[in-house]
């Protein structure tokens, strides 16, 4: 695969794929990962309505062919809720398969097999042209406490003092930010979020960590949190 980086917008773009080949999930995922976005995963339709429930998306990308419902009947279902740009993937060629696509809702349409580049491609001017109406994350910050979260760059300051934050502690505060008051479980950070980097692998032990990292830098008091507080049984809700 060529993995060269394209011009994308500046903040992280969150991207669900949904198609039952492993295969295919499995190499979307890192050659996206590696042209900077944050990526979630789903092998059908019932995987992906749970992480739609959970999360805000910038873009998805849905196979067209899935054992029992369909990639057309699900993004038809979530266009009654949500405008995020959609991609179509499938086998079939046909221009009727095509038709039913747009008819759905799908924003662009690419026939199996394709290019990888020609897929990220097509993902940029997506997110460039929705960025261009508005994307509501587009150039905005949200406050905790007395502390600014830049959406668009990931960036913490505090008294216009930028403090410092690893990949993995932007990444998360960014899910929580996107998803304020709802309660996000170690499975949904795990699931929802592809934060591994190199032979580090994220598991429950490991999401406790970076919580507890993440609190130095936005909490008054850490072991007393106000804004990312824990749910016993449950996981974390991020009050800003």
């Amino acid at each position: 695969m060529n993995r060269r980086r394209i011009n994308l917008p500046r903040n992280k773009a969150h991207l669900l794929l949904v198609d039952d080949d492993k295969r295919i999930l499995s190499l979307l995922s890192a050659y996206l990962s590696k042209n900077e976005f944050l990526i979630s995963s789903a092998r059908n339709s019932t995987e992906a309505r749970c992480l739609l429930d959970y999360f805000e998306f910038d873009l998805l990308v849905i196979d067209i062919m899935m054992p029992g419902e369909s990639g057309l009947d699900l993004l038809e279902s979530v266009r009654k809720e949500k405008s995020v740009p959609a991609i179509f993937l499938s086998a079939k060629g046909e221009s009727k398969d095509k038709i039913s696509g747009l008819e759905v809702g799908a924003d662009d349409y690419l026939s199996k097999p394709f290019e990888p580049k020609e897929l990220l491609l097509r993902m940029e001017r997506l997110l460039i042209r929705n960025e261009k109406e508005g994307s509501k994350k587009s150039g905005k910050s949200i406050e905790i406490g007395n502390k600014i979260f830049d959406l668009q760059r990931l960036e913490l300051y505090h008294e216009n003092h930028l403090i410092k934050l690893t990949n993995l502690e932007a990444s998360l505060l960014n899910l929580f930010a996107l998803n304020p008051e709802k309660i996000i479980s170690r499975d949904m950070v795990i699931n929802g979020l592809d934060l591994s980097k190199g032979k580090q692998v994220l598991n429950e032990r490991n999401v406790d960590v970076q919580i507890t990292r993440l609190r130095k830098k936005i909490e008054p008091e850490p072991t007393n949190p106000r804004h990312l507080k824990t749910i016993r049984g449950r996981g974390y809700r991020f009050l800003p």
